[in-house]
């Protein structure tokens, strides 16, 4: 089975998807990335005294090292605005996103829930943007398209997942559709992933991404209700 993860930045796929794709392409399927931005704008940049071309260009190259630690099926970076997808046209993203599709004809796509997971506006746009396609393009009878998830964190609680600067969004039970397990060697994975990101590793210790998710991912999968939730994303398909 094909299944392309569709994210705007770099280290949005090591944020928690990682270890999943990692599953995947060892039950022997077709694991595909495409970026929107190359990440440029983040404000690391000014630590590092960077321009926002120079920043991408280094974000690239990180990515290009977990493109190899995943051993992904492929992989595309764009080179839209990062921090600006709220500010585009967003038929423009439409038909970059729906071109790559076409192209690769995958059975299943993951991306951002509503909620875009951090609530930045770029994962927002993402998600209206890859919801809208999908839903296009199944009109228009790309019949290889089977299922749309979304990657995200449970509301176990009532305060929030984490304190601080980092406060994640998440979803009710209710809208939890799969839950992934995760083996010691998938997270030694994810550990692996994430330490590619050498310009990021502070954020990455701040937002304890490892602990925020522990030893499962769970997505969401649009039109679909499954209960008790599915293991994995190509279950009954």
């Amino acid at each position: 089975m094909r299944i392309l993860y569709i994210f705007p930045h770099p280290d949005d796929e090591s944020f928690g998807p990682a270890p999943v794709m990692w599953q995947q392409l060892e039950q022997g399927h077709q694991v595909y990335l495409l970026t929107l931005t190359r990440g440029g704008a983040t404000k690391v940049r000014h630590e590092l005294g960077l321009s926002v071309e120079e920043m991408g260009d280094v974000r690239y190259r990180e990515m290009l090292a977990v493109e190899r630690v995943l051993e992904l099926t492929g992989m595309t970076v764009l080179d839209l605005p990062d921090n600006g997808l709220a500010e585009m046209d967003p038929r423009e993203i439409e038909r970059v996103v729906k071109a790559h599709i076409r192209q690769l004809e995958p059975q299943l796509i993951v991306s951002y829930p509503v909620h875009g997971v951090s609530g930045f506006h770029d994962h927002l746009v993402m998600h209206a943007v890859i919801k809208r396609v999908f839903l296009e393009l199944k009109d228009g009878g790309a019949d290889y398209l089977k299922r749309l998830a979304f990657l995200t964190l449970p509301n176990k609680t009532e305060q929030p997942l984490q304190q601080g600067t980092f406060v994640m969004k998440h979803s009710s039970p209710d809208l939890i559709d799969c839950e992934v397990k995760l083996r010691p060697e998938d997270i030694e994975i994810l550990k692996k992933a994430l330490s590619c990101y050498k310009t990021y590793q502070d954020v990455i210790k701040q937002a304890n991404v490892v602990e925020s998710i522990g030893d499962t991912v769970y997505f969401e999968i649009y039109r679909e209700e499954h209960e008790p939730p599915l293991a994995n994303l190509t279950d009954k398909l």
